[in-house]
Order: C-alpha cells, then structure tokens, then sequence
C-alpha cells in the first residue's frame, strides 16, 4: 500500500506539468501492475513457502518416524542376534557334550567287539577241538564197531559151524538109532510072519 501513496503523490505532481503527464502516468501504470504482479509472486511464494515448510514438518515427522523404526529395528537385530548367540552356544555345548558321549560309548563299543572277537576266537578254537574229539571218538567207535561186528561174525560163524556139527552128529545117531529100531521091528514082525515090504 506505501506505494499507492507514493505513486498518488507524483501524479499530483504530474498534473502539474501537463507535458510529461502522459508518460508518468504510463508508467505509474506500469508500476502498479509491476507492483500487483510482485504482490501476487509474493503471495505466490508465501504460500510456496508456507507449503515447503510444511512438507519439511511432514518429512521431519517422517524422518523421525523412520529413526524410530530404525532404532527398534536394530534393537530387534540386536535382540534377535544375541538370542540367536546363546542359542548357537547352548546348542553347540549340546553337541559337544554329545559327541563326548558317543566318543566314550564308541570306545566301550570298540573294547567289547575286541572282547567279543576274542571270545569268539576262543570259542571256535573250542568248537574245533570239540569237533576233532568227536570225530577222533567217532573214529574210535567206529572201528571199535567193525572190530566187534567182526569178532560177532567169527563167534556167529564158529556157533553156526559147531551147531551144524552137532546137528550131523545128531543126525548119524538117530539115523544109526533108527536103523537098528528100524532092523528091530523087521526082525519081530518076520518073527510074526509078516513081510515088512506088504506093510
């Protein structure tokens, strides 16, 4: 507004020199266009400004939320990181104390198939001397039974043959017996008359 007046000022004196009145007032025409033009760029640029600023409040705002995020982000890590520590800790302290174990029951295991290996050693070595025996008893009672299976032939044999003896003695005393009862009978029945050929 300060120009306006300014402006009203030098047309007054203006009018007072008619010559120059035309191009003065032109140009303070021109200057209250250039002036409202200015006004409405200033306008322009306050409210250009106003919005900046609140965009930068909003991007402030937004920034800051970020850095929260951020910071309980890398806090969760952080969390997360060390739970993630102790639980690779504990897990290999587990493992560990596994591998121990089966380490040791590996050994116990070792000693006890040398063991087993050694009483299955001796155990087949057993068996064989077992078996040897067997067999060598197999043999001795084998040929202790063809030797017995022979001497029972020879005593069958030398029974067989005394008895066949016996039964040819035998048989030549009663034949011997029997023609003389035979001889006998002839005699008492030719004593009778009769002939022993009709009967």
């Amino acid at each position: 507004m300060p120009p306006k007046k300014k402006a009203k000022g030098k047309v007054k004196k203006i009018k007072k020199n008619p010559d120059r009145g035309d191009e003065l007032e032109q140009k303070y025409k021109r200057s209250v266009l250039d002036v409202e033009v200015l006004k409405e760029h200033l306008v322009l640029r306050r409210e250009v400004a106003r919005q900046a600023q609140a965009n930068s409040e909003e991007l402030k705002s937004r920034m800051k939320e970020l850095e929260q995020k951020l910071h309980e982000e890398r806090e969760d890590k952080r969390d997360i990181n060390a739970d993630l520590t102790r639980q690779y800790k504990s897990m290999k302290t587990d493992l560990e104390v596994k591998v121990q174990k089966l380490d040791a029951e590996v050994t116990t295991l070792r000693k006890q198939l040398v063991q087993c290996q050694e009483e299955l050693k001796l155990e087949r070595e057993a068996r064989q001397n077992v078996e040897q025996e067997k067999d060598a008893s197999i043999s001795d009672l084998q040929s202790q039974l063809a030797n017995m299976e022979a001497g029972y032939q020879r005593i069958l044999h030398d029974s067989l043959d005394s008895l066949l003896s016996h039964l040819a003695d035998a048989r030549l005393r009663w034949e011997e017996e029997s023609t003389a009862i035979h001889l006998e009978h002839k005699e008492l029945l030719a004593s009778f008359g009769l002939k022993p050929l009709h009967l």
